[in-house]
C-alpha cells in the first residue's frame, strides 16, 4: 500500500474519531452507535477516496479537489440520514481538504 494511502486511511480514521465525538456533544448524548458507526465510517471511505493515488498537481488544485471529494462522500452520509445533520456534511468537506492539504505539504 502506498504511503500517500496509508497516511489519508488513518487521517480519516481519526477525524472520524473528532466526528462522532462532536455529533454526541451535539445530540445531547443521544447518538446511535449506528448513527455514530456510520459517521466513522464515512471519514475512512473520505480518507480512502482522498489517499488515492492522484496524479501530481499544484497544491490550490489538490484542496479544491479535497473539498470537491468531501463533498462528494459526505453527501453520502448526510442525504442518508435524511438531511438531519449539516454540521457533519461541511465538517466532510473541511475534512476533504484538511487530508488534502496534509498530504501535499511541500517537504515531505
Amino acid at each position: 500500500m502506498k504511503e500517500r494511502m496509508k497516511v489519508a486511511l488513518i487521517g480519516g480514521a481519526l477525524l472520524g474519531i473528532v466526528c462522532i465525538v462532536g455529533a454526541y456533544v451535539r445530540s445531547g448524548f443521544t447518538a446511535t452507535p449506528t448513527f455514530v458507526f456510520s459517521l466513522w465510517y464515512n471519514r475512512v471511505i473520505l480518507g480512502l477516496i482522498v489517499g488515492a493515488p492522484w496524479g501530481e498537481t499544484v497544491r490550490n488544485k489538490a484542496l479544491l479537489r479535497g473539498a470537491l471529494l468531501g463533498l462528494i462522500v459526505s453527501f453520502a452520509f448526510y442525504s442518508s440520514t435524511g438531511f438531519q445533520d449539516p454540521i457533519s456534511f461541511v465538517a466532510g468537506i473541511v475534512y476533504g481538504v484538511l487530508l488534502e492539504g496534509w498530504l501535499s505539504r511541500t517537504g515531505k
